[in-house]
């Protein structure tokens, strides 16, 4: 079911009616998205704003991933007036300097100055040192305080289509940033807002960049991906190189081919929460393929019941299926992945705020992040990544059976004022399982607009 209101305001006519008239309907803009094969110089012809506090430490990769990606780079001081006319499609301050409140006047005076300019659809992001690297309380807080100034500024673009990110890069990973930045400066990350996302060095950097086709001649194996979510990852994984197990539970074997044949990868009929799913997985590997490289866990269902009425079955259906049958089949899994793996598991923003009616489901998603943040350092000696995003709320088959009152809240509940689809989860995916992501690992990746509820 499309969203009405994202409609209407594509609409040039209905948008000027309703502004004119000062009513009081909501009119999101339409993102800007891109399903294309990864392109060599996504911002060919598009202009980036840039500036630095003192002692900003990521001039060279904010330079290199501009010029590399086919922008236009202006360096701008902050207070000064912007040039006649202009809108960038993107404006980056680098506050890895940042170690007193009172510096953060250059980060205010930067965007007071630059921000009406921002184009629709653009995107805002400050860089900064991880607060937790520093023990000294006074420069812990003015790092913490980025991430405050950011998701404000991401709710007052937001209905511009915009977005605001804050990108936390510890001292040491500069050369991690680039793919990263990329990344959010993309179409892709069209539906990720307000979010602080963390660039470490666990993992070693990439030895190239791999900026088209780059899972070419990795194997991935895609878990639920006969429908929904992960069958548009399994889709995006395919367009970008990757042969991929389409596996889903027998019931579903027949989508799962058809999802398989589309994207000349192969369909495995195994269910999750059978002990033997893992044993399945790898003779499925040796058959068919070389060795298996990117894991995506995705199966998950909701059995929805206040915690009073909620019956034992539905509480251990959820967590066998949701957290337990991926624990066990990422362990039997992890043997068999090879050197520079990615692990992808699909978390979601009920596991991070909770929902009313799913204790079950909530308990089984926030454990997905602690899995995931405590097994990212047991594996990140062989290159392997671990990460989870968590989605928010998505156009789906699902949420378009939900009452219309409800869906509307949901949708408009977010810095960007509309659901997401289920191409914005398989971008982030598609992204996280690239060779250059390096300098993500033990992250938890909020694809959910600016979602207001949770952290």
């Amino acid at each position: 079911m499309g969203d009405f209101l994202v409609n209407l305001g594509a609409n040039k006519t209905a948008r000027k009616v309703v502004q004119t008239l000062h009513l009081p309907i909501p009119l999101p803009q339409r993102l800007a998205r891109s399903s294309a094969p990864l392109e060599e110089q996504p911002l060919k012809g598009r202009a980036v704003w840039a500036a630095a506090g003192a002692n900003g430490a990521l001039a060279g990769a904010v330079r290199d991933t501009v010029a590399g990606a086919g922008g236009e780079l202006l360096t701008v001081e902050a207070g000064t007036a912007p040039p006649a006319n202009a809108r960038p499609y993107a404006l980056i301050y680098d506050a890895t300097g940042l170690e007193t409140p009172e510096a953060l006047k250059d980060l205010y005076e930067f965007f007071h100055t630059h921000v009406r300019s921002l184009a629709a659809c653009g995107r805002a992001i400050v860089a900064a040192r991880t607060p937790e690297e520093t023990d000294d309380p006074v420069v812990r807080a003015a790092r913490r305080s980025v991430q405050g100034f950011v998701r404000s500024m991401g709710k007052e673009i937001g209905r511009r289509g915009a977005t605001a990110q804050t990108l936390y890069v510890d001292a040491g990973a500069e050369d991690r940033v680039e793919p990263v930045l990329r990344f959010l400066l993309s179409k892709r990350s069209a539906y990720i807002s307000g979010q602080p996302i963390h660039v470490s060095a666990r993992i070693a950097a990439a030895a190239a960049p791999c900026r088209v086709l780059p899972l070419k001649g990795k194997v991935a194996l895609v878990t639920g991906a006969a429908r929904g979510i992960c069958e548009a990852t399994a889709r995006a994984l395919a367009r970008e190189g990757a042969a991929v197990i389409v596996m889903d539970r027998p019931a579903e074997l027949e989508a799962a081919k058809k999802v398989a044949d589309a994207i000349g990868g192969t369909a495995l009929a195994a269910d999750i929460t059978d002990p033997k799913a893992a044993a399945a997985v790898l003779e499925h590997v040796k058959q068919h393929h070389a060795g298996l490289d990117i894991v995506v866990h995705n199966a998950g269902i909701t059995r929805d019941k206040t915690i009073a009425n909620m019956s034992a079955d539905k509480w251990d259906m959820v967590l066998s299926v949701n957290l337990i049958s991926l624990i066990r089949a990422n362990e039997e899994l992890i043997g068999s992945i090879r050197d520079g793996g990615r692990i992808i598991a699909l978390s979601s923003v009920g596991g991070i705020a909770g929902n009313p009616g799913q204790t079950n489901y909530a308990a089984t998603k926030a454990g997905v992040i602690g899995y995931v943040q405590a097994f990212a350092p047991r594996v990140a000696g062989r290159g392997i990544t671990v990460n989870a995003v968590a989605p928010g709320f998505i156009e789906t088959q699902m949420t378009a059976a939900m009452p219309m009152g409800t869906r509307e809240v949901a949708r408009r509940l977010c810095m960007l004022t509309q659901g997401g689809l289920p191409e914005d989860i398989a971008e982030t995916i598609t992204f996280l399982a690239s060779p250059d992501t390096t300098g993500l690992t033990g992250e938890v990746i909020r694809i959910c607009g600016g979602n207001f509820v949770g952290a």
